[in-house]
Order: C-alpha cells, then structure tokens, then sequence
C-alpha cells in the first residue's frame, strides 16, 4: 500500500494559456486520471482568462475527474488603470496570483475579475488589482502563487517586513481561503523562498499547499513547448538568447514525484491539504 499522501494538481495550464501552455485538455485530463486514479481531481489555471472553463469542465466531468475551475490572475503592481512601462515588476509591473473557484459564486467572480481586467485593466496584460479583488473576491480560495507572484517577489526582492504587510492585505480579502504556494522546480530561489514561505504560514496560522506550475502533460512535452515560447517571442529554436524556461520540470508529475518535490518531513500537510482545497 502507498504511504504517498493523496495529493491533486491545483496549478495547471491548458492550450487556452495562450503560447504558453502546451497541454491539450483531453490529454491533461486522462493523466490526471491515470496517475492519481483514487480520486483523481484538477485544476485549471490559465493566465489571465476563463476561455476553458465550459471544454475542461465538461471533460473532467465526463473522464471522472473532479474539476476546479481557475484563473492565475495577472495582478498590477498599483492601480489597474495605470499604464507605463515598468522600470521593474515592483515599481509599476504585474504579477501572478493563482485563484479557484470554490463554489459558483466564486466561479461568477473570476468571469467578472477576467472580463474586467480585459475591459479596465489591460496593458501589455489583462490586469486585476487589489480593488478589484475585494469586489469580487467572494467564493475564491487564492494561492501565495509561484516565484512570478507579488508575496514571493516582495519577500526575495524587497524583505520580510514588507512582505508581512503585503500577507495581511490579502488575508483581509481571502482570510482563511488563502493558502501558501510551495513549489519546487530545482531552482535555487525556490529552495530559498519555501523556508521563509513556511515560517510564514506557521505564524500566521495558514494551511500550506504543494503545486508544480504545469506547463505540459508529460516531461517529454518540454521540447514541444520551448517551441511554443519561440513562436510566441518571434524567435527560433537557433537562437541560444531566446525565452526558454529554466529546467524541464514544468509537466503533470505523479503524486509520488510531488512527494520528492516537496517532502512531508519539511513541509506537513502541504500535499495533503490539496485535497482540502478541491474537497
């Protein structure tokens, strides 16, 4: 028997993640559904749209899958109808934050948060803020969000201090439906990040969860997608400069592969309160 704590995908791009998301929703859906076949369950977490939502909803549905409609929102720095160049992602940049549904007024609120980002905030991005999150953030469950976030771009970029600030305007809108994003791809400033993320949730009395910020089904896929990046930058394969992401580890792992990932040991409950959230 398998002492791998159950563990569901709560971070995950499909094809609608335009240019940037490599996995077709069918395919997603059946891998889910082949290494977790217990009680299989996903999320769909495409940037900055709902496009998916109905196609992935109906798919899961009808393959035993449990669904989690989502959105990983892009979050301006300042206010949404603020347009300039940044001079870096905190002076003025956007962010991601990664937001479910946990029930259909939530799923009402991310359509109502994608379309006016669209309407109000779109530059360069489709962009929410903070305002906008306390209109609409009822019936959503947010994430701390990956190493693109605004709470783990102020703790490595700015400081602690400034980062509990930042912590505590989310939990005024989300309370206890905001969870820390643990994630572990390799990279060294994850490994330094989920430490000071950890302390965080401890004293502040949050629930931990462990993601993967899939890109594409399976680690095979990689190559495919770094062909996806250089159509979507206007670049070649040639081109040793061009955008690639950092490592190969951005694909749909199994629960056993999550457990290496992020341990048990170091971070309790992480893997586990994946559950919590899609229950």
């Amino acid at each position: 028997m398998s002492t791998t704590p159950g563990f569901a995908h709560l971070h995950q791009h499909t094809a609608y993640s335009l240019l940037d998301g490599a996995a077709r929703i069918k395919d997603l859906v059946n891998w889910v559904k082949e290494v977790s076949p217990d009680e299989p369950a996903l999320a769909m977490t495409d940037h900055g749209n709902m496009h998916g939502a109905v196609e992935f909803y109906k798919t899961a549905v009808s393959e035993g899958v449990k669904p989690v409609l989502g959105l990983e929102a892009y979050i301006a720095a300042g206010s949404r109808f603020e347009k300039k160049r940044p001079s870096n992602q905190i002076d003025g940049g956007h962010f991601h934050l990664t937001l479910l549904a946990k029930n259909f007024e939530g799923y009402q609120n991310l359509c109502r948060l994608s379309s006016r980002a669209y309407l109000e905030g779109f530059y360069m991005k489709p962009r929410i803020d903070h305002e906008l999150l306390e209109e609409h953030g009822s019936g959503i469950i947010a994430l701390s969000g990956c190493l693109g976030a605004q709470l783990p771009r102020t703790l490595l970029d700015i400081g602690l201090d400034e980062g509990e600030r930042l912590l505590e305007q989310y939990l005024a809108v989300f309370g206890e439906d905001f969870f820390i994003e643990l994630q572990d791809h390799g990279l060294p400033e994850q490994r330094d990040l989920n430490p000071i993320l950890k302390d965080l949730a401890n004293r502040h009395g949050l629930g931990m969860v462990a993601t993967n910020d899939g890109h594409y089904v399976r680690k095979e896929d990689a190559k495919a997608h770094e062909a996806l990046l250089a159509i979507q930058t206007k670049t070649t394969l040639s081109d040793p400069d061009r955008f690639r992401f950092p490592c190969e580890e951005f694909f749909v792992k199994t629960p056993e592969e999550m457990a290496k990932a992020v341990p048990e040991a170091d971070y309790p409950s992480a893997l586990s309160n994946t559950l919590e959230v899609v229950a």
